[in-house]
């Protein structure tokens, strides 16, 4: 068990999945996202949201709705292929397309034809070179037509997301899904070919004892997931509306969080896994991400930790967020403002943020204490920070030397904190983030 300091972890902080952060995030003029574009050069990545589920969870943070009304799907999935042409015709001839990867919502609310279609655009519209198809997927509406059109595709990597397995649980966050359910979709992906299987799960649940996640643990284990992801449960009402379906006083205490959570990493870790960060896990023996985490070329980006060399990421739907070295660029949120844009052949970018070389300074640092768990910092900030790393230092959660701040294995649940040191934003701003824990 982790030793356990309260006030380290009462200030709550981003999940650093880029820096600035989006709460940073300003009205961008979408001819600078044009420019970033026009000079993306060499390896890329796409990422494509599709803002839909067949069913809306209490819990969930997503920009997604629901896929009843079939009008606003093809609207959007017509103002989609759109933004495909728009954007592939500003990309220099000699940007490779080497990932794709679909999230949402849940992509597996469209139709698996209206999946083809979209992977034929973007075969057609952009050089793709060999890709790694990766998709998010609800196993409460995966078909056998799905697993089938997978399979043609290609798509080796999937996740999941299960969540809990606990009935009591699933009801508590409005997902219901049972055991049989889930075992027949890890089945229908292994047949399409799927090698590397996520299981997204969550802590910190209402009513959720450490039975409970135990339980849901070796049920993973068991069902041979190659990566877990076990993110605890962000309770933002104010933010998230219906996740005032979920009443406050049902969820763990910040203490009980962090034991559930502690729990957590020690069963995967004493099984066989390899821990990236403190709540993702991977199979070692050729999962790329294990592989990237014991190598020391894991990353961070807007899907979290990754193994992804690409410097330019290019996202694709409402909301979706590029990542270029120098810019940061969000599409239009509102799907309606966004369909209007990308019809008329507009680019839909209204936010982001020009990275200027002390956010690429700082944002290396916290990727590298997220990814590596240790950065050179240098002698600049080891002085202006050094109070608040002391903090960290004297309770052995850390060490400094020469310049080089690491993270020691008791110090890894306070990683995203001590990250969060160097980032300059997070003493004014007002946006409120989730538990550190």
């Amino acid at each position: 068990m982790w030793p356990y300091h309260p006030d380290l972890l009462a200030k709550p902080v981003p999940r650093y999945t880029s820096f600035p952060t989006a709460a940073e995030f300003g009205p961008l003029d979408p001819q600078a996202y044009r420019r970033a574009l026009e000079t993306a050069g060499g390896d890329i990545s796409l990422y494509l949201h599709i803002p839909f589920c067949e069913k809306i969870c209490f819990y969930c943070g997503c920009n997604t709705g629901a896929a009843g009304k079939r009008q606003r799907l093809e609207s959007y999935l017509a103002a989609l292929h759109a933004e495909i042409k728009t954007v592939a015709s500003i990309l220099p001839a000699g940007a490779r397309v080497r990932r794709i990867s679909f999230g949402g919502g849940s992509p597996n609310a469209i139709a698996p034809v209206e999946f083809v279609r979209l992977v034929d655009a973007l075969t057609v519209a952009f050089q793709v070179s060999d890709p790694v198809w990766s998709i998010e997927l609800d196993p409460r509406t995966l078909s056998e037509a799905w697993g089938q059109v997978l399979g043609k595709v290609g798509v080796t990597r999937a996740s999941l997301g299960v969540q809990t397995f606990a009935p009591h649980c699933q009801r508590a966050i409005g997902r219901e899904q049972d055991e049989d359910l889930i075992m027949r979709s890890v089945d229908i992906l292994r047949e399409a070919g799927v090698e590397s299987l996520n299981f997204d799960l969550m802590y910190g649940l209402p009513g959720q004892s450490e039975d409970d996640l135990i339980d849901s643990l070796h049920r993973t284990r068991v069902l041979g997931a190659d990566r877990v992801a076990l993110f605890g449960y962000a309770h933002v009402p104010h933010i998230v509306p219906r996740q005032r379906m979920i009443p406050a006083e049902n969820l763990p205490g910040q203490e009980a969080r962090f034991r559930i959570a502690s729990l957590g990493y020690t069963y995967f870790v004493t099984h066989g896994y390899t821990p990236v960060g403190f709540d993702h896990f991977a199979r070692p023996g050729g999962d790329p991400l294990a592989m990237a985490a014991l190598q020391g070329g894991l990353r961070r980006n807007f899907q979290g930790f990754t193994d992804d060399p690409a410097p330019v990421l290019i996202g694709l739907g409402a909301s979706a967020i590029s990542s270029f070295p120098e810019l940061l660029a969000q599409n239009e949120k509102n799907s309606g403002r966004y369909r209007m844009l990308a019809s008329q052949e507009k680019l839909a970018v209204t936010r982001g943020a020009k990275r200027s070389p002390e956010d690429r300074w700082r944002g290396e640092i916290i990727e590298q204490l997220l990814c590596q768990g240790r950065a050179y910092i240098g002698t600049r900030l080891a002085t202006e920070l050094a109070e608040d790393i002391e903090r960290f230092v004297a309770r052995g959660l850390a060490d400094m030397d020469n310049g080089w701040l690491t993270i020691v294995p008791d110090g890894l649940p306070y990683a995203r904190t001590i990250a969060a040191l160097f980032d300059p934003y997070r003493a004014v701003a007002r946006t409120k983030f989730s538990s550190a824990i």
